[in-house]
């Protein structure tokens, strides 16, 4: 690569000539890169995305920007994120494989990460929004989030590895930062990056009105920030996840860091409640039950997997400092009710993660596809309003709610409510 010391961000005329040294690329689509096909795809916040098809094959080529694309350069961002997303991709295949993509190579200097192509895979959200279905989906994302929580803990990982990884972690300050203002923040005041669906004031004035829904979500904040329980992916949703009919990918973790066993599953499961709600614009009245209750199967078995898999690491991976077999079955002694107390509180927070997440896509800078998509205004609004007030009937009752069914239970009785 021309002066490997000095960043400068990729353009498709010039990618071939920048990395057609790289081995990985060569081995994987050939060494000739005018026999290469380079497109330039990423469509989100952040970076840079190409994909780099050549005589063998293809590969994805992501760079970090030096700012959100979203905004432009008013906004800088540091270019090291590229750093903790390529080591979270490695931590998660190893403790989930085959979970994320394969990580062919990883260029510190010009932030940029050279992995595998996923075909034909298409991004979640996607595809949720064309109606299509995913088998397995509910139970590869919960074995997903199960499996990073639990061996990035200290319930199984020894206690000096998640100190010192919690360390490395530490470094990635500016990305969490954005998720503490633009998620647990800004929507709850009028920021100045925020916006939001015409006639949806009444509602917004309300939660901003709530000073009890505050108070809670800041105390989630204060978890968030000060938590290292486990490495978070930081970003789970369906923009971040690729599928197939019968296979997914978890992509995307810059957003990664410590931080509680809860969060990466409410900020999933709110973006399938999202999907869920913004259903009555996408699909004919003959599909849309059945798509619906596809939705929320989908959600149940999310949980489902979670606590199965979490129960059997449990009893099998429990080699951490953190409820040691010396002081339960060593002694002759069940461990289950103290597992299934950490699952509920587990629960419990991710139901409060999962309220702020709608309300934040609902009103903060970046907004969900899902109802983005949405042409007819009143439709957006309506079907919005259900997703705020259900957000925050979440945030309220996290504590108390309980089991997974009566979260459903929840959204089937807003999804019929007409929201003034």
């Amino acid at each position: 690569m021309d002066n490997p010391d000095q960043y400068r961000p990729l353009t498709p005329e010039e990618l071939g000539g920048r990395l057609s040294t790289v081995p990985a690329i060569a081995e994987r689509i050939g060494s000739d890169p005018s026999q290469w096909q380079v497109r330039e795809v990423g469509d989100g916040n952040l970076n840079l995305v190409f994909i780099v098809e050549g005589p063998k094959g293809a590969v994805i080529v992501k760079q970090a920007l030096p700012y959100v694309r979203l905004v432009g350069d008013s906004w800088p961002l540091p270019l090291y994120r590229a750093f903790y997303e390529n080591n979270a991709l490695v931590r998660q295949a190893q403790r989930d494989p085959g979970a994320v993509p394969e990580v062919h190579h990883f260029d510190e200097a010009q932030a940029l990460i050279v992995m595998e192509f996923l075909s034909p895979h298409r991004i979640l959200r996607r595809k949720l929004i064309d109606g299509e279905r995913v088998d397995g989906l509910g139970s590869f994302l919960g074995r997903f989030c199960a499996r990073t929580a639990f061996r990035g803990s200290e319930l199984s990982m020894k206690s000096a590895d998640k100190k010192k990884d919690v360390g490395l972690f530490s470094g990635n300050v500016e990305i969490p930062a954005i998720t503490e203002a633009l998620v647990f923040t800004d929507p709850y005041y009028d920021a100045e990056m925020n916006h939001h669906t015409e006639g949806l004031d009444p509602v917004v004035d309300g939660l901003r009105g709530d000073a009890k829904l505050k108070a809670r979500v800041q105390h989630l904040l204060m978890k968030f920030a000060s938590n290292t329980e486990t490495m978070v992916h930081g970003d789970l949703h369906s923009g971040s996840i690729m599928s197939t009919d019968r296979e997914s990918k978890v992509i995307d973790p810059e957003f990664v860091q410590y931080g509680p066993m809860g969060f990466d599953l409410g900020m999933l499961v709110a973006n399938f409640l999202m999907a869920y709600f913004s259903q009555p614009a996408h699909r004919s009245a003959a599909e849309l039950a059945g798509y619906q209750d596809w939705i929320l199967s989908v959600i149940d078995e999310v949980f489902a997997t979670f606590e199965a898999e979490f129960r059997h690491l449990w009893a099998t991976e429990r080699t951490g400092m953190l409820y040691p077999a010396a002081l339960f079955e060593d002694q002759g002694q069940s461990s289950e009710a103290a597992c299934l107390a950490l699952l509920a509180e587990i629960r419990a927070e991710a139901y409060g993660f999962c309220g702020i997440e709608m309300h934040r896509r609902t009103l903060s800078l970046a907004h969900n596809a899902d109802f983005e998509d949405i042409r007819d205004t009143d439709l957006k609004r309506r079907l919005e309003a259900r997703n705020l007030a259900m957000g925050a009937e979440l945030v309220h009752t996290s504590e108390a709610l309980g089991s997974p069914e009566r979260l459903l239970d929840l959204a089937r009785r807003f999804n019929a409510k007409d929201i003034p």
